[in-house]
């Protein structure tokens, strides 16, 4: 029987796990090849959402039609807030679709370090892989409550009552900026709630402050002028209006406030790739 004598005939290594080298690397390359995981990860998410309830998935589509029915009864009958002649229900629809959408990414994705610990310290995987999961498995929940905008907006759109333009063209970049700021500030959150778990708890009361801070319940030009610099200061109230503006005719769209948009987001994904890296390597320490 042969017998090996040499180190190299024992341990011949198919991959080769070391710390990242440099601030900027993502092993996007290594990322791909996790992308059975990616699938898997966002399927967990998405079921896991409506799991053991009675209604099911019916709840993606429950959930913006009562909130646009609150809104609407609240903000637009009661407090009678202008809503830029767009229908009222249309108006609320087409900024809590998106809202929706970015405050899931964001709240999901400044956890990313806490709630995976467990997987994190038995297994090794891109860590990027779980925030990535996250953005793309909210996508698919935007997808189903996009639908039930582009139900009302077929019908305002048949009745007359909205102007459509070819702006629509965009919507694809706007998802883009969305997905981008969210990821970006969500991993430069995450990072540092591994140190300082208070964040975690000021979250939810952040996210909520900035709902208020963005055109969600009401147009940028209802505001006073004195307060308006502070809206456009909002990376996010440009996407809101511009998506309003161009599904609707109503609002306001700013190809500068959209470059505001992008410089912000490009920032915060650099941010947030140079903290991410660095707490990486000793998280596992402190989480």
């Amino acid at each position: 029987m042969h017998k090996a004598t040499n180190t190299a005939d024992i341990e011949q290594w198919t991959e080769i796990i070391e710390p990242k080298g440099r601030w900027f690397d993502l092993k996007l390359k290594e990322v791909w090849e996790y992308r059975d995981l990616i699938q898997i990860f966002i399927r967990r998410d998405v079921v896991s959402v409506y799991k053991q309830t009675i209604l099911g998935p019916i709840w993606f589509f429950l959930g913006p039609l009562m909130t646009v029915f609150i809104y609407t009864f609240v903000f637009g009958t009661v407090a009678k807030i202008p809503t830029d002649n767009i229908p009222a229900p249309l108006f609320y629809l087409a900024g809590t679709t998106l809202w929706n959408y970015f405050s899931n990414c964001l709240s999901g994705a400044s956890t990313t370090f806490t709630s995976n610990a467990h997987l994190f310290g038995k297994v090794y995987f891109p860590r990027l892989v779980a925030p990535i999961s996250l953005i793309l498995s909210n996508l698919v929940k935007l997808g189903v409550q996009f639908l039930v905008f582009l139900a009302f907006w077929a019908w305002y759109w048949y009745d007359g009552s909205i102007t459509p333009n070819l702006y629509i063209a965009a919507t694809p970049l706007l998802l883009l900026l969305m997905a981008g700021i969210s990821l970006g500030t969500g991993i430069i959150i995450s990072s540092y709630t591994t140190k300082y778990r208070d964040l975690s708890f000021f979250m939810p009361f952040a996210i909520s402050i900035l709902m208020y801070a963005t055109p969600i319940i009401y147009p940028t030009s209802a505001l006073p002028e004195t307060y308006r610099l502070v809206a456009e200061l909002n990376p996010i109230a440009h996407i809101i209006e511009a998506f309003r503006f161009a599904f609707t005719g109503g609002g306001s769209f700013s190809w500068w406030g959209l470059g505001y948009s992008t410089v912000f987001m490009v920032m915060s994904l650099l941010g947030g790739i140079v903290i991410f890296n660095k707490v990486e390597r000793t998280f596992m320490d402190t989480v």
